[in-house]
């Protein structure tokens, strides 16, 4: 598919010209997919709320940070609630930030709202390309720079895009967005993107490329450990060529692909890598899940909850991360944890648990209910005995006493749960019924307003449009008995093979039955490829090979560990589930179980030492506290005595280098890992044994634990006098 040579605009060259073009935006607000259905079937994907705030205030707040100062809002579905929605925010008055919304009813794709930006020539030079649900706290100022200058050294040079580090899942393949598999082959000099490829399969251990890609090159980096942000910065020929090229509809399946296979107009793309910056896109609800955590937990920063905030509703940030709006009527014995907003306006009945979760505003929770890892939005009822887990519940809702959501449901708007119904495990329901005909990923969700299923449902919809439980009598038998008695909305059918897709895009963690399932799959590859590792490749071919970056590979593979642990410390993801995550990591990296014991003793020790502390007796409290409440995964690493020993020449690195403030406290760590029948005995004196012809630089810690290998040495001989007695 090669492009057509342009008919870019006339833009002078001139650097004063230049520097009078204000910085431009291109935000497009449709989602151009359906994998949030059928939520979007009633709402735009930008208005929905992530953390109690529509997506799109997260985008323009991030444009407007980073200097942009004319946006163009492109609206395709749900046009109408959009253009409302902007025009009454804080957006229409800022004085140097203007917001420009451009309507159509005809694009059902990015090929075609790119399009009609084109014609409406209101776009005068470099501009930033990204859809409204993005998220950003980096800075422009250096990507537009590079963009800039490699412009003016080479005319083709028209698009940036901007990446980050973010190594998939072995086991899944997905990255913790839930986003598929992405290769990409980059130039490592120039940044110049040479290939790009979404949806790969890893598993068999080889990638087939282009062999002209390795003659025409001489430096390449392949790389399946980069994320995709979907933030571009492009040249006015990027209009140019969606306009002159109809069959460009995808961003990146048509666009990018496109211009790395033409090898007649020369267009290139480069890259450009944040490293301490956030940058992400909520592409489906694993997504949604997962960003929705990382501004709780304020790696998003200054976009977090007590920062933005809309209205008159101040949200105060307090301790593990609990964020609370003004005007909340919380039961003295209900009890909110870690992670958890709250919107104002809510009440929260007695004894009922909340943990890592969001609840919107003017909610009514009842007592004795359990909301835990789920996002309930606005003027939601809960009502007693409930329960919701890793599940999304859209405004209006009611869910009737002693009813239960199943990991992975989702609610759409003002549909009710009847008493006692326990909605089945990744069950979508809507008050809409849903579409006979199955439309593909690529369609825009415009093309549902104009469906059946929306007339068909325009009178249920009218009904509920005040109170949600009015006049649920009139609504047809079959509608309120498929959700129990007083139940009033329609559970949507999984289609045929897309059970594997609902637990891969679900808020809900993966089973561990499911894992374990994907772990011996994986297992049975390697070993067919292992078997396999010595016959030639052919043509274009590439096979990884293990030994090049094994340093490398070691330091990725402690931090993957790392954030696998932190994840299930702040998310309370049972041990056994963890192991399977961290096995496959091993499995990825080709690592040994000294490798992953190594890798999670160093995890708990930084987090005990990340936790309040003052003194060092604290700071010995925080390692006791850790190692009791993850002693059984540190011990799934340690089959033997070499195991062991591995463990403490580990503790003894970490003293030295990253956690020094160990230091003094080794010997008393050690002694509580002996206790715990952690560290054996004869792995104990084995380190010692090792380390009597070592210098005296690495005999520190055995010189400080001197008393204690002293105990250990003369205890046993007390145990036989006691036993000759």
């Amino acid at each position: 598919m090669a492009p057509k040579r342009i008919r870019a605009r006339a833009v002078s060259d001139d650097p004063e010209d230049l520097a009078r073009v204000p910085l431009q935006a291109v935000l497009l607000a449709d989602s151009f997919t359906t994998r949030f259905r059928p939520i979007t079937l009633e709402r735009p994907k930008v208005l929905l709320p992530l953390v109690n705030l529509p997506m799109i205030e997260y985008t323009l707040a991030w444009l407007e940070s980073a200097g942009v100062e004319e946006v163009f809002v492109f609206c395709c579905a749900h046009a109408k609630q959009v253009m409302s929605y902007l025009e009454n925010s804080q957006w229409k008055s800022l004085p140097k930030f203007s917001v420009t919304t451009i309507e159509s009813h005809n694009s059902i794709s990015a090929g075609d709202a790119l399009r009609l930006i084109y014609e409406r020539n209101v776009i005068h030079g470099d501009f930033v390309l990204i859809s409204g649900d993005t998220l950003s706290n980096m800075s422009l100022t250096r990507a537009l720079q590079e963009h800039k200058e490699r412009k003016k050294k080479d005319s083709n040079a028209i698009m940036t895009m901007v990446v980050q580090r973010s190594k998939p899942s072995p086991i899944t393949q997905q990255s913790r967005l839930g986003t598929d598999g992405l290769f990409m082959a980059i130039d490592p000099t120039t940044k110049q993107l040479l290939y790009y490829e979404e949806n790969t399969n890893h598993s068999k251990g080889t990638l087939s490329i282009d062999k002209m890609l390795l003659v025409d090159n001489t430096s390449i980096t392949l790389h399946n450990d980069i994320q995709d942000c979907y933030i571009d910065i492009c040249s006015l020929e990027v209009l140019s060529l969606f306009t002159d090229n109809f069959d460009y509809q995808h961003l990146r399946r048509h666009f990018v692909k496109g211009l790395l296979i033409d090898d007649i107009m020369g267009y290139k793309i480069f890259t450009h890598e944040i490293h301490s910056s956030y940058a992400a896109r909520v592409d489906n609800y694993r997504g949604y899940d997962t960003i929705s955590k990382d501004i709780i937990q304020r790696w998003t920063y200054p976009l977090v909850p007590d920062v933005l905030s809309l209205g008159n509703s101040a949200t105060k940030l307090e301790r593990q991360g609990m964020y609370r709006s003004s005007e909340i009527g919380q039961s003295r014995s209900a009890q909110i944890g870690p992670h958890t907003v709250i919107g104002t306006g809510t009440t929260i009945g007695s004894n009922t648990k909340i943990t890592n979760s969001v609840v919107g505003k003017g909610c009514t929770i009842g007592s004795n209910a359990v909301i835990e890892g789920s996002y309930v939005w606005d003027n939601v009822i809960i009502e007693d005995e409930c329960e919701l887990r890793h599940a999304i519940v859209c405004d209006g809702v009611v869910m009737k006493s002693r009813s239960v959501l199943k990991p992975g449901v989702v609610l759409s708007f003002k549909v009710v749960i009847g008493q006692n119904f326990v909605v089945p495990p990744y069950s979508k329901v809507s008050l809409l019924k849903q579409p006979t005909k199955q439309d593909s990923d690529e369609e825009l969700e415009y093309a549902d307003n104009n469906s059946d299923t929306l007339d068909s449902a325009t009178g249920t919809m009218d009904k509920l449009n005040g109170d949600p439980l009015l006049e649920f009598s009139e609504m047809e038998h079959h509608v309120s008995s498929e959700l129990g008695y007083g139940g009033v909305g329609y559970i949507w059918s999984l289609c045929e093979g897309s059970h594997e897709e609902e637990w891969r895009h679900s808020v809900a963690p993966i089973p561990a039955e499911k894992l374990a399932e994907i772990t011996q799959v994986i297992e049975d590859d390697l070993e067919l490829v292992s078997q396999d590792s010595n016959a030639p490749a052919s043509s274009g071919e590439l096979k990884p090979d293990t030994q090049i970056n094994a340093e490398d590979d070691a330091v990725y593979f402690e931090k993957e560990v790392e954030a696998t642990f932190l994840r299930a410390v702040n998310e309370n993801v049972e041990v056994d589930h963890v192991i399977l995550e961290v096995n496959s990591l091993r499995l990825s990296y080709n690592m040994q179980a000294a490798d992953c014991a190594g890798a999670i003793f160093h995890s708990m020790m930084k987090l005990a030492l990340d936790a309040p502390h003052s003194m060092q007796n604290e700071l010995l409290r925080n390692v006791h506290n850790t190692v009791n409440a993850w002693q059984k995964l540190l011990k799934s690493y340690l089959p033997g005595k070499d195991e062991e020993i591995e463990v403490i020449l580990k503790f003894e690195e970490i003293c030295l280098e990253s956690v020094k403030e160990l230091s003094p406290l080794f010997t008393q760590i050690l002694h509580l890992l002996y206790d715990k029948d952690i560290i054996t005995e004869e792995a104990i004196e084995d380190w010692e044994s090792e380390k009597k012809d070592a210098d005296e630089a690495d005999r520190v810690f055995v010189k400080q634990a001197e008393i204690f290998l002293q105990w250990l040495r003369e205890a046993p001989e007390e145990d036989d006098e006691e036993d000759g007695e």
